[in-house]
């Protein structure tokens, strides 16, 4: 599903990965993640799509609400399981969006 975002300036963070072979409780941690940051302060959506390379957009209301998020307890443990489980390599780029538009 596409965010219905808000008026622009707001901010997105795009994780990008490779992922390691099996699920090995990689589903359920991403569905925890995404039910997690709904409720932070500023998050205002999230988009993803997992294939042969996985990109997760989120987008957020400020930069101080993504440092909020990047620094909660349950997120941490999925990074540090991430790093330890379930990727071969990932990027995470965070960007302010300007401008949007849809169709």
């Amino acid at each position: 599903m596409i965010s219905d975002t808000p008026k622009p300036p707001y901010y997105a963070v795009i994780f990008t990965s490779v992922r390691t072979l099996g699920d090995n409780g990689y589903s359920k941690m991403a569905d925890k993640m995404l039910e997690l940051a709904s409720k932070q302060e500023g998050f205002l959506g999230a988009e993803s799509a997992r294939e042969e390379i996985g990109i997760t957009v989120s987008y957020w209301k400020d930069l101080e609400s993504i440092k909020k998020w990047k620094k909660n307890t349950a997120h941490l443990e999925a990074q540090k399981k991430g790093q330890e489980l379930w990727y071969k390599s990932y990027k995470t780029r965070i960007s302010k969006v300007e401008r949007d538009y849809s169709f």
